[in-house]
């Protein structure tokens, strides 16, 4: 066994349970396990099944918990009590909604590509929950600490604009197609300024490990880098398609989007994968900006990240039910006028001040983060002007319009056509 996952407490637990005779495992005090010695290969692949699968049930159950967590938020933001009639406040509305889910009729269009069509869900859902197997849930709580975990996030959160694109295109249907060239295009506006928006991170903390980026924040990255927060947030809430962003599935205008013509657990693993999307968003914020699982003592790590996590996902549904849905011009002008050019700008200031403290203590934290709100807030304001709507001319009247009788007056006999004149009127065309 590897030190490195011998280092990982979640690892270490189960593994040195089950092969506890194996040198690796004595030396971290462990007497004996259930299986003999020599079978430590079968202790690894049981140990990587049994971690796997809580980590999958767990965000699973997270998933459930927060659809009826976000209804009943939505009650009370609308003034209305929300989900209450399947268990004790409507906790098990959410299973009640997931059975119903599986036992509706799986229909497939008639000149659907049969195999892309059933791919699509899970090419959706499967970079979601992936995301979940670098995210440190405490102190050596982990599935695997990666070198490169930032890049290994960008680049799996991308493949969701191929499952987009295939699930639309292999439906053949044209108002999902017409979904997914928009979704694609606001996919694509966002990633730039997501991923720009952690260089600043990245320098830094001088790593791109989860790990390391936790460490490094002696104080919370949210406070040094309060533009790459900014960013990073408005990018991210585009990429999972919530409002005011969700222009992929406006009812009003593309019925259900991408997704039209799935049903049963097909649109259901669909529905799965936007609710995963937000809690991995939510861990991802609270890692990178938020000091992770760092706490006080003697409260344990994992409770600091889940109390972080579900601050951040409270913001974040708070976030979708204040602002109205913006025009599709408007969100990709935002994103390459708007958000592009802050990136730049806080990459610029983070370099100068990493040239100035190249290994920065806390107490240089503090004076970078007294640099760059005012870089912030000042930016922001500049680009909101740029960005914001031209002031409308002030009408003026025009002395020489016709004037029109109003509801108080009489209708002048010249208006009125009837007989004749009424005749007259329609041979001549209407003059």
């Amino acid at each position: 066994m590897p030190s490195v996952l011998l280092d990982n407490s979640l690892w270490r637990n189960i593994y040195c349970v089950l092969a506890g005779d194996s040198s690796s495992c004595q030396l971290r005090e462990y007497s004996s396990g259930i299986l003999p010695g020599g079978m430590e290969w079968l202790a690894f692949l049981i140990s990587a099944a049994i971690v796997i699968f809580l980590v999958v049930n767990v965000v699973l159950g997270g998933v459930i918990v927060l659809i009826w967590g976000e209804r009943r938020l939505f009650g009370r933001f609308q003034s209305r009590t929300g989900p209450n009639r399947w268990g004790p406040f409507g906790t098990l509305t959410s299973v009640a909604d997931a059975i119903k889910t599986m036992f509706k009729e799986d229909l497939v269009p008639a000149e659907a590509d049969k195999i892309l069509f059933n791919l699509a869900p899970i090419l959706i859902a499967a970079p979601a929950l992936t995301v979940f197997s670098v995210i440190p849930f405490g102190v050596g709580t982990y599935v695997a600490d990666l070198n490169v975990g930032v890049l290994f996030i960008m680049a799996i959160t991308s493949l969701t604009t191929l499952s987009v694109m295939t699930a639309a295109w292999s439906s053949a249907n044209r108002i999902a197609i017409l979904s997914a060239l928009r979704s694609v295009a606001l996919l694509i506006s966002y990633e730039i300024p997501m991923a720009l928006a952690l260089v600043g991170v990245i320098m830094l903390a001088g790593s791109m490990s989860l790990g390391d980026i936790i460490q490094a924040q002696g104080i919370p990255f949210i406070i040094v880098q309060p533009l790459a927060f900014f960013v990073f947030f408005i990018a991210a809430m585009a990429e999972m398609a919530r409002a005011p962003f969700d222009l992929t599935e406006a009812e009003s205008e593309l019925a259900a989007g991408y997704l039209n013509d799935y049903a049963s657990m097909k649109f259901g693993l669909f529905f799965l994968a936007e609710f995963m999307a937000e809690i991995s968003t939510a861990a991802i914020v609270t890692t990178l900006f938020l000091s992770g699982w760092k706490g006080f003592d003697p409260i344990p790590s994992h409770f600091w990240f889940g109390a972080k996590l579900i601050l951040v996902l409270f913001v974040i549904i708070w976030f979708r039910m204040t602002l109205p849905r913006l025009r599709v011009d408007q969100v990709l002008k935002f994103a390459w006028k708007g958000l592009f050019e802050l990136t730049m700008i806080n990459i610029i200031v983070t370099a100068i001040l990493i040239a100035i403290w190249p290994k920065p203590s806390a107490t240089e934290l503090w004076f970078m983060a007294a640099i760059n709100w005012p870089v912030a807030i000042i930016s922001i304001w500049a680009v909101s002007k740029l960005l914001g709507t031209a002031p409308y001319k002030q009408p003026k009247p025009d002395p020489n319009a016709l004037s029109y009788p109003v509801a108080t007056d009489a209708i002048p006999a010249s208006s009125v056509l009837t007989g004749d004149s009424y005749t007259s009127t329609v041979r001549n065309g209407g003059e």
